[in-house]
């Protein structure tokens, strides 16, 4: 998997809006499932990741695309692009004991009342056990950590005044606008 960081200025929460940079060119949304760490863990197997999150949501990690480009052309780290001030929205959370299995939560986005995006952990190119364990290896992984997932394909741009809700399964847990 490719990993980033993201400055926990970039978080957005609560329904606060987001406010569009003017300066970083196009702004594209990727709608992930996130989950939250719930103990201290380090290079833990596979088998055993279940028991070191305890809760998921949705969440947007939004992407400066022109410089992310320019970054990676330039064989630079992405993280100018995928951190600046409120980049990383995340919406209420949901204990994962209410899901039956981990590896088929669906979830989308919708923007001004049309699903743009949507996905299910099944499709996912890492299983999130996967994910937890292979991060652990390099980072020890602490409670209140939150790890962005991945996500579907389907990624475009937002504007200001779009309004955006998450939903994982049919439970909107995430509400807010574009400045």
């Amino acid at each position: 998997p490719v990993i980033f960081l993201k400055a926990d200025s970039s978080l957005l929460k609560d329904g606060k809006p987001f406010f569009i940079p003017d300066d970083l060119g196009r702004i594209e949304y990727e709608t992930e499932l996130v989950v939250r760490i719930c103990r201290l863990g380090k290079t833990i197997p596979e088998r055993f990741s279940h028991r070191y999150y305890d809760a998921v949501t949705v969440g947007i990690d939004f992407t400066a695309r022109d410089l992310q480009k320019k970054l990676k052309e330039q064989g630079l780290p992405w993280e100018l692009s995928k951190s600046f001030d409120g980049a990383a929205a995340l919406g209420s959370w949901i204990e994962k004991d209410k899901f039956l299995d981990i590896q088929r939560i669906h979830f989308h986005l919708d923007i001004n009342g049309k699903t743009v995006q949507e996905g299910c952990t099944s499709d996912m190119l890492y299983k999130v056990d996967e994910i937890v364990s292979y991060i652990s290896k390099y980072f020890t992984l602490k409670t209140g950590d939150i790890i962005y997932t991945g996500c579907p394909t389907g990624c475009a741009s937002v504007a200001i005044n779009d309004h955006l809700e998450g939903y994982v399964e049919d439970r909107k847990i995430l509400d807010f606008n574009c400045k």
